[in-house]
């Protein structure tokens, strides 16, 4: 007898439609073809063992699973639960008309329990678009897929739970969540605030403005000066996510397997900080299995890079492209994904070996040309990424002393950052850009005019500072920022000399 199964398959972070097709009938062994990985191979004694401490015999003929289209690549153990329900259907074990409507979803364990998959969110809105009317999946992704709005999701615990649904001996509750109120009240729940940090007023200022224009920052300063603190505050300070953009970051950390069991939507940006010794792949994804990386389960968030120098330089080359395009494509001989990854780079860095260059008290130790060696592993095609140099003192004894209470909360920054998203929201509204970070050099001459006084300005700060070429359009850029925290329409001499101040590295000669 010959049934249909549906399931799903994740590639990047949308979802198709894969048919399993079993037929038992003559013969004496089981047969998976459909390109089935290792792992889907090994799902037939999986299934086997599943069914018998369910109290299922498994069919003592030939079986044949066909999993199309067969010219799709299947990988990953998600597929158990689907080929189970095949086999039993086809062998005449159970009786069920639900399995048209249904994509069935799971890793079976040996004593028939339903482990958690990958994907479950990007397989449950695929299965609306496609038409389907239910989904089973493991209990723990169950939040999950209900985040899709009509239809039906049901998290089951063991094959037997499986069984009942399909048959209709028992009864189950379909899992329903309320997407827009958990993620309102997700909005509300920050773990740190920018009151922690005593102190360092200029440098929160640079922080408030990359937050407001989306610009990239570089903290340089010695060990201890609270630059790592810094960073992990400012998503705190970032205009809250949209659904959309929830819905597309979820999306991300699904495929991912990051969301943890029972979680729905996310109402936080992500705030990712890997460890320096990170290989490429990790960083931009791929692998055998491509997977996202770090920059991708940063979207809609911070991808924060302590201690720069420190990592592999093909590590930091392999930002460039994504960090223009907001998009990283992984390429294979027979496929490609593509993964988005719209995020803010937020990276830290000693000025120089032993932390200590430029120290007001203590001494650097470093042999002369040393500092400029250590600076010289960032690339200029990298920092010209960078809008925002800022270095970072140390913080004095009678500031972190101070018991006044006086730090302005996240939530006060928040709401000026907001007005100035608002006011870049309108001026963009026509085009494909979100952020002042995002203009071309013929945006730049558009939005951000500055009269002769203004030109002059700017003309005797990179003579006299002995900026780089590049600054200069990073400078016009975090002074339109700048202006718009201010409510100005114009950019005036005090934004532009602000701006000025937010390039250390372009000095030529800074570290010499």
């Amino acid at each position: 007898m010959l049934t249909k199964t549906y399931g799903s398959a994740v590639y990047g972070i949308s979802a198709q439609l894969i048919t399993v097709e079993v037929d038992v009938g003559q013969g004496a062994k089981t047969q998976i073809i459909g390109l089935p990985d290792n792992a889907v191979k090994e799902s037939q004694p999986r299934v086997n063992a599943a069914m018998k401490n369910c109290g299922f015999t498994y069919p003592r003929k030939g079986v044949v699973i066909n999993m199309a289209p067969a010219d799709i690549r299947k990988e990953g153990s998600a597929y158990d639960l689907t080929i189970a329900i095949g086999v039993m259907a086809s062998g005449e074990l159970i009786t069920t008309d639900m399995l048209e409507e249904t994509i069935i979803m799971g890793e079976l364990s040996l004593d028939g329990s339903i482990l958690p998959i990958k994907g479950a969110l990007p397989i449950a809105i695929q299965a609306h678009k496609d038409g389907y009317k239910k989904l089973i999946v493991p209990k723990e992704n169950a939040r999950e897929a209900a985040i899709v709005k009509d239809l039906e999701v049901y998290g089951m615990e063991t094959l037997n739970d499986v069984v009942d649904l399909l048959e209709g001996t028992k009864e189950f509750e379909r899992t329903i969540v309320n997407p827009r109120d958990d993620f309102a009240e997700g909005l509300t729940k920050l773990v740190f605030d920018f009151s922690d940090v005593k102190g360092q007023e200029n440098i929160k200022r640079a922080m408030e403005i990359a937050a407001a224009g989306g610009h990239n920052i570089i903290l340089i300063g010695p060990p201890g000066a609270g630059k790592t603190m810094l960073a992990k505050r400012l998503n705190t300070i970032l205009p809250p996510m949209n659904l959309h953009e929830a819905l597309e970051t979820t999306k991300i950390h699904s495929v991912a397997g990051r969301l943890g069991n029972n979680a729905t939507l996310m109402a936080q940006r992500p705030f990712r900080s890997p460890h320096h010794t990170i290989s490429d792949v990790a960083l931009v994804g791929g692998g055998n299995h491509p997977q996202p990386g770090e920059i991708s389960l940063a979207h809609n968030g911070v991808l924060f890079l302590d201690e720069l120098p420190e990592f592999k330089r093909t590590v930091l080359e392999v930002l460039r492209q994504p960090l223009e395009d907001r998009r990283v494509t992984i390429s294979r001989a027979k496929f490609s994904v593509d993964y988005p990854c719209s995020m803010m780079l937020v990276a830290s860095m000693n000025p120089c070996p032993c932390g200590y260059f430029n120290h007001p008290e203590k001494d650097c130790v470093c042999a002369p040309g040393l500092v400029q060696k250590y600076l010289s592993k960032i690339s200029g095609p990298l920092l010209d990424r960078i809008d925002i140099h800022i270095e970072v003192t140390p913080v004095k004894f009678d500031e972190l002393s101070q018991q006044n209470g006086n730090e302005e909360k996240s939530d006060i920054i928040r709401q000026r950052v907001i007005t100035a998203r608002e006011l870049q929201h309108k001026r963009f509204e026509e085009l494909p850009l979100y952020s002042n970070a995002q203009m071309e050099s013929n945006l730049i001459r558009q939005f951000c005019e500055i009269d002769n006084k203004g030109s002059l300005l700017l003309k005797n700060a990179m003579n006299k500072l002995n900026l780089s070429a590049r600054a200069y359009d990073r400078i016009l850029k975090v002074s339109r920022t700048i202006a718009d925290l201010a409510g100005s329409e114009t950019i005036e001499m005090e934004h532009l000399a602000e701006a000025i101040h937010y390039r250390s590295l372009d000095r030529e000669n800074w570290g010499a």
